[in-house]
């Protein structure tokens, strides 16, 4: 924990998360409210949120997020993906609290500054994930487990550096799977699948109603897809004393963003 805490590029990357997360909440969520605002030409419709509309904003945020600051921190953006890596012995402990933390507080900061922007909407309850009429909390649940586990699972598959078949945009691939679990899970919960994200909408709009849910179920999706990636689908070779020494001093060689080689990859091992 010692060696991170002292180098620039860890605290580069915890800032990278923060900011990040902060344009991707407030792109995200600003789309999906953006709906409510009366329709100058003619006032007296109500239109009808787009489920599309809002999966994209999601999904094309957050590629052009991982596009923005992969190569700084990785861009996780999401606890949920930030724990299946963890898992996955590819960052230290330190690190993945230290990036939950900057995403919590980008997503807060965020909604807060959306919250002003939107001060005129009516009950306005910034983009809070919610259940559905007619859903009950274990269905939100699976709805939940279901949408995160597709997502953490795209990225392990599309991050891994022993792939040599992956020729196209991963971080357009993390975002269309982004889209797709909102496709999947609007009309159920809100689609949460990012704890950091729903606990941005919950603490400004001082409602925390059902919101175990939007913690319990992108943890169970995205452990699991890093369990079952890790040890079934695609089974690591590295030995424990080597995985284990990933999670206490998280020696793994990076970017270095001062070097010469800027189109090498990040191989997450130990040093």
């Amino acid at each position: 924990m010692a060696s991170e805490f002292k180098k620039k590029m860890f605290w580069r990357a915890v800032v990278a998360e923060f900011l990040a997360m902060s344009l991707f909440i407030f792109i995200s969520i600003g789309s999906a409210l953006g709906f409510n605002f009366p329709v100058v030409a003619n006032k007296t419709s109500t239109r009808s949120q787009d489920n599309v509309k809002v999966s994209l904003a999601f999904g094309l945020s957050i590629a052009t997020m991982a596009q923005s600051v992969g190569h700084i921190s990785g861009a996780h953006l999401n606890p949920a993906v930030t724990l299946g890596l963890l898992l996955s012995c590819q960052i230290s402990i330190f690190k993945a609290l230290m990036y939950i933390l900057a995403q919590c507080l980008g997503a807060v900061v965020a909604t807060a500054i959306l919250s002003g922007v939107t001060s005129s909407l009516p009950g306005n309850t910034l983009g809070l994930n919610a259940l559905s009429g007619g859903i009950n909390a274990g269905q939100g649940l699976g709805i939940e487990i279901i949408a995160t586990f597709q997502l953490v699972l795209c990225v392990l598959a599309t991050t891994d550096r022993r792939r040599n078949d992956v020729s196209g945009s991963a971080p357009l691939a993390i975002g269309l799977s982004v889209a797709l679990g909102h496709l999947l899970a609007i009309d159920y919960t809100g689609c949460g699948i990012n704890p950091a994200r729903s606990f941005g909408s919950a603490l400004i709009a001082n409602n925390f109603e059902n919101h175990w849910i939007f913690w319990v179920g992108p943890i169970i999706g995205g452990a699991s897809a890093a369990l079952i990636y890790d040890f079934i689908l695609a089974p690591r070779t590295s030995d424990l004393t080597d995985r284990m020494k990933v999670w206490t001093s998280g020696q793994v060689e990076e970017y270095d963003l001062e070097g010469d080689d800027m189109n090498s990859r990040v191989e997450m091992k130990p040093k």
